[in-house]
């Protein structure tokens, strides 16, 4: 039995850096703001400068199917987190908007988010080649999830 590694190419390197980086970010998210999942996360931050968005804007940043996106948006709304509002320029689009009870949770959400990502970019080292760094990234990552 062999004990070296496979070789991994860049995509998968890159691939598997991003699953485990949102595997922890979902984790550390889920303990400390219950019920805010990386989705909302994202959809949340997005929104978070006041000027509204379209839902395909946030399908796009949050990198879900529109349905899918357009579901999230349904359930922030009825948790009171965002509301819909017809556009002032164009009446058949909607722009979606954070409520005071959405940017307070963007807020707390965002701490979280800036402690993780201080993690990660403290197992990172200058000097070192990029895809070097990714496999080192996702070994650790393993190790801590």
């Amino acid at each position: 039995m062999s004990t070296t590694k496979p070789q991994r190419d860049l995509v998968h390197l890159l691939s598997r850096a991003e699953h485990l980086a949102v595997r922890r970010l979902a984790t550390a998210l889920e303990a400390e703001v219950p019920g805010c999942s990386v989705e909302q996360w994202r959809a949340l931050a997005f929104l978070a400068d006041g000027s509204g968005r379209t839902m395909t804007e946030l399908a796009d940043y949050a990198l879900l199917p529109a349905p899918t996106a357009t579901k999230l948006i349904d359930r922030l709304v009825a948790d009171n987190l965002v509301y819909r509002h017809p556009d002032p320029t164009d009446r058949r689009r909607v722009l979606v908007y954070l409520t005071d009870r959405g940017t307070a949770r963007q807020r707390q959400a965002a701490a979280v988010v800036a402690r993780v990502q201080e993690d990660l970019h403290a197992s990172l080292e200058e000097g070192i080649p990029f895809a070097d760094q990714l496999s080192a990234l996702a070994d650790a990552k393993v190790q801590q999830i």
